[in-house]
């Protein structure tokens, strides 16, 4: 494994500088509804026989008026890959299976069916080779045109300013990537997913690294904007089955294709943090 730990404790500050942004705001939300609700942080350490610094992480949990249930976790996790995983990594192989990957996971499921349920990432790895990827897409069980067109447009503009083809590439992406094939349905209304944008020297880094920070700066604009539309809308029972039913949906996606997942239980990480982006309540007809 090539040594960028400069580079990853960079990318790992930054992570847990948009962790401390997002939930802020998102406590800020509560208190607008007149909720006393707050994050509760719970750390956790990684273990690998043999490895004297396998890392660890943090999970932020908040259960309020407005965000039914919201994690928001940050982890640094360093290790070898069991060999027939690292063959499924960019960069490791059997033979080099060190890697060391830093990143920030969100997922926000609310409690009016009226606004939408949201996620976010953003990471750092090291392998061979070292990469950001990342992404953030926008799920609601009662779609409105106006929240999906200010949605994308956010992420428009941040990929803009970086790279003319990254919209058209990432929307694409995440199009792709969070579909249900076993259900013939997309579980959202998309937004942008990229992956291995590579950095095979300082000049590279910088660029991926401004590109990610971005999207992390468009995710913490756009989403509350979108919560306070909605987070005071009536709704029905019919509506709430309707979310409840979207949710099934939600966890079969995380449940059997969704990479971030894989990735966490392959590489001993923490169950309860890997497991958060699950709702809290959900139906299946």
């Amino acid at each position: 494994m090539t040594d960028h730990t400069d580079q990853s404790e960079r990318a790992r500050g930054w992570f847990e500088q948009l962790r401390d942004a997002i939930c802020a705001e998102f406590e800020a939300i509560e208190r607008e509804a007149g909720s006393d609700a707050e994050f509760d942080y719970a750390s956790w350490e990684r273990e690998e026989e043999g490895n004297d610094d396998p890392g660890g992480g943090t999970r932020g949990l908040m259960k309020g008026e407005v965000f039914e249930k919201v994690g928001v976790n940050v982890s640094t996790v360093r290790g070898n890959f069991a060999p027939e995983f690292a063959a499924t990594i960019n960069g490791a192989t059997a033979e080099d299976p060190g890697f060391c990957a830093t990143g920030i996971s969100l997922v926000a499921h609310m409690a009016n069916p009226h606004v939408p349920a949201v996620h976010m990432n953003t990471r750092f790895l090291v392998t061979g080779k070292s990469w950001f990827g990342g992404g953030a897409d926008l799920n609601p069980p009662i779609p409105y045109a106006q929240d999906t067109e200010d949605f994308h447009a956010r992420f428009r503009a941040a990929c803009a300013a970086h790279n003319p083809t990254y919209y058209e590439r990432f929307s694409k992406w995440a199009d792709d990537y969070f579909y249900i094939p076993h259900r013939g349905v997309h579980r959202g209304v998309g937004g942008i997913f990229y992956d291995h944008l590579e950095c095979p020297d300082e000049a590279a880094f910088e660029r991926n690294f401004g590109f990610t920070r971005d999207v992390g700066e468009a995710f913490l604009d756009i989403f509350p904007k979108l919560v306070r539309r909605r987070m005071e809308s009536e709704f029905t029972p019919a509506d709430k089955l309707t979310q409840l039913e979207w949710r099934g949906r939600y966890a079969e996606f995380n449940l059997v294709y969704d990479r971030g997942t894989l990735f966490g239980l392959k590489t001993g990480g923490n169950i309860d943090a890997i497991l958060m982006s699950l709702p809290p309540e959900a139906v299946w007809t």
